[in-house]
């Protein structure tokens, strides 16, 4: 096969700076030799994201400049990794859109949409972003939010194939990049929030024919069902998982793969369970193992050959907290206790820095990387000790969690630096009141399916548990330390939504932030060496790579994702609200290049209607808006910078064009589908109540503390 002739030839030299031709199991294989490109999501299988390039350095990061950027067209969330190959770059954005530049000089070489229906947006959890692309020979594969796989000729981006890999009838989306391993492209999907069945499969990279399929959870298949889930099913109780419940149980695999060659390994991350809550989605369960529900949340090795269960190890056995492990996931050898060990390391939301010997599964170690209470330790043999307090599946009452859904570590990727041993991580600080929704009822056509009262922390802003949860808020980089597993260095960020991470040579590491500054700190102690005022804030991560002998670095700058929908910056210290301005910025040393003056951002003044509802209508409305809204116009109805804030809506004081929207999809194009299988015209009109509530709450609350800052001058 042709890895294993790339295995047979790995020392046979480092490839050269630009090499023409095709990207075969050789190059992929080699990548990390190949300084110049960066041709696979994580730069190498190992999703190290670690470049040795040292042009830039220490010393002479102070010289770096933009030298070219492009306006992105699109206004919403951008998080993909680019890809640079033979001196061309190669990056998705939101709506599943492709381009192609010239990575020297920023032209424009081609586009391509996959015009991806706008009512598509409301199956997506967390904006209707994507991660980026995989290459296979002279074809770019790129996975669109309504589920299809795309082959894209590199040269032209005229299309292959194309390939639909979901039940585009429910709310299954695809986000994150593929991989390819030996002609074979991987890609899962997401949906689990909404109510769907998790897999991972694999495609023949000539002709999108499927090779096999990798399903997370049980189904219905019986006796005839691998060996693997049979020995899933005995951890699940209840009928979630039966085809006639139109839940699916979850586990989607939404993001994180990485691959061993030398193992024949591919490693991925499951997502959370569907519903959230256990005590709808496993009745019955205590906690023990057969509650367990695998193989939620867990990290898995299967054969990429043939889709072959090897192991796993779960994260946050019985998940009920939204502890996804689709987090990024980082391959390394280092030595442990005397040992060189080959690691696997990850740091899921639950808030552990996991560290596991990835040939077998073993648990070897793991920590806390920012302040938890779901758990109050962890057993030698890996599994977490669970606080009752916090098991709010079997307790049936509310609980503050920290973490809360948004985890400790979100998709946003890590970076490992192999000379400093240090995995540096965009760490998320949040907790979350979790209240359980009573006679809760999935609802297949819309609304997240979740068994929690999503706004039952909905108080004035300035008041009660609301204040409290924003209270917990925090945004750190954190160089974490894998084998004392402790911090070595860690920076609290203007704001708590941070990019991803790029480690490099030069003993520096990359990362933008919800501060809207683009930075460069030293790896070793994370002095902060250099910054770029970027004018919107910066998510996705960067990456770097060379042509004809100069340095570049290249990141994707445009605000967005679950927490920018969900952000109430008024009661985030040292958060403003941020706009997005979405662009691919470039770097080098010496760049001229200045950026357009930022455009002025003020929201303007809540002006809304009186509330003339019943209190009754108000709570109707305030139950519908937490299931069917919130996700994208942010729980409590607070707004935010990138969707429209329903506050100041200029439907909000007219039923009839309320109606038309909510009701009717009037705007369906534009992202908001109707949603009259799931919500009465009388619901409706109480969600627009609610909303008129919310808005004086927060125009009275506005006022007040404007007569304050008048006071205090």
């Amino acid at each position: 096969m042709a890895l294993a002739a790339a295995l047979m030839l790995s020392a046979c030299g480092t490839a050269g700076e630009d090499p023409e031709g095709g990207i075969d199991a050789m190059r992929l294989v080699n990548a990390d030799q190949d300084s110049a490109n960066w041709i696979s999501h994580g730069r190498t299988y190992s999703e190290q994201r670690y470049s040795p390039l040292d042009q830039l350095n220490r010393e002479t990061v102070s010289g770096l400049g933009l030298t070219w950027f492009a306006d992105m067209d699109t206004a919403r969330g951008q998080e993909a990794t680019p890809l640079v190959m033979d001196g061309k770059l190669y990056v998705t954005s939101a709506w599943s859109k492709v381009f192609a530049f010239d990575a020297a000089t920023g032209e424009a070489l081609w586009s391509y949409d996959p015009e991806v229906p706008g009512e598509t947006g409301v199956k997506a959890c967390c904006d209707v972003v994507n991660r980026g692309l995989a290459a296979w020979g002279d074809t770019l594969f790129l996975g669109t939010l309504d589920g299809r796989l795309v082959a894209l000729d590199r040269e032209t981006g005229a299309v292959e194939w194309e390939k639909v890999t979901v039940d585009q009838s429910k709310s299954y989306t695809i986000t994150g990049a593929p991989r390819v391993i030996d002609g074979k492209v991987l890609i899962g999907n997401g949906g689990a929030e909404f109510g769907v069945r998790g897999y991972i499969a694999a495609y023949d990279a000539a002709s999108g024919d499927e090779l096999w399929r990798f399903y997370t959870v049980p189904g219905d298949e019986g006796e005839d069902a691998p060996e693997y889930l049979k020995a899933a099913a005995g951890t699940w109780s209840g009928d979630v998982l039966t085809s006639e419940s139109g839940i699916g149980g979850g586990g989607t695999v939404w993001d994180s793969m990485a691959y061993d060659p030398e193992l024949d390994l591919l490693y991925f991350g499951v997502g959370n369970g569907s519903p959230w809550n256990r005590a709808y989605r496993s009745p019955g369960a205590d906690g023990k193992g057969e509650g367990d529900n695998l193989y939620l949340s867990s990290i898995v090795a299967i054969r990429p050959d043939t889709g072959e269960y090897v192991w796993h190890y779960q994260t946050t056995p019985g998940e009920t907290w939204d502890y996804t492990a689709t987090q990024h996931i980082i391959l390394a050898d280092m030595e442990i206790d005397g040992r060189t060990r080959q690691v696997l390391m990850q740091a899921p939301k639950n808030g552990y820095f996991y560290v596991l010997d990835r040939a077998t599964g073993e648990f070897l170690s793991a920590e806390p990387y920012i302040p938890l209470n779901w758990s109050t330790g962890m057993s030698e043999d890996g599994r977490p000790q669970m606080n009752p307090e916090t098991r709010i599946d079997i307790t049936g009452q509310p609980a503050i969690v920290m973490p809360g859904p948004l985890g400790g570590h979100n998709w946003h990727p890590m970076a490992y630096h192999p000379g400093e041993n240090l995995v540096y991580i965009p760490a998320f600080e949040a907790a979350m009141l979790y209240a359980p929704e009573a006679n809760w009822k999935p609802d297949r056509a819309r609304g997240f399916n979740v068994g929690f009262d999503l706004g039952a922390g909905d108080l004035p802003p300035d008041l009660g548990i609301r204040r409290e949860v924003q209270g917990t808020i925090k945004g750190k980089l954190v160089a974490w330390d894998p084998v004392a597993q402790e911090p070595r260095w860690e920076i609290e960020h203007p704001g708590p939504w941070n990019g991803g991470l790029l480690a490099t040579g030069g003993g520096l590491v990359f990362q933008g932030n919800s501060g809207s500054e683009f930075s460069a700190y030293d790896a070793a102690n994370g002095s902060k060496l250099w910054s770029f005022p970027a004018q919107t804030g910066i998510v996705a991560p960067p990456v770097t790579y060379t042509v004809k002998g100069e340095q570049y670095i290249a990141v994707l700058a445009g605000w967005g994702g679950a927490f920018a929908l969900s952000v109430d910056g008024e009661l985030i210290d040292n958060m403003r609200p941020v706009r997005n301005i979405s662009r691919l910025l470039v770097f080098k040393l010496g760049g001229t290049a200045g950026l357009p003056a930022e455009p002025d951002f003020d929201l303007a003044p809540l002006d809304p209607p009186p509330l003339r509802a019943s209190a009754a209508t108000v709570e109707l409305g305030r139950q519908k808006y937490a299931r069917y809204c919130a996700v994208c116009h942010a729980p409590g109805a607070v707004g935010s910078t990138e969707l429209p804030d329903l506050r100041r809506s200029g439907a909000l004081e007219n039923p009839s064009a309320w109606l038309q929207i909510v009701h009717g999809g009037a705007l369906k194009d534009n992202g908001m589908a109707g949603f009259s299988q799931s919500l009465s015209e009388e619901e409706i009109e109480a969600i627009r109540a609610y909303v008129i509530k919310r808005a004086n709450e927060d125009k009275a609350m506005e006022t007040e503390r404007a007569k304050t800052r008048l006071s205090q001058r």
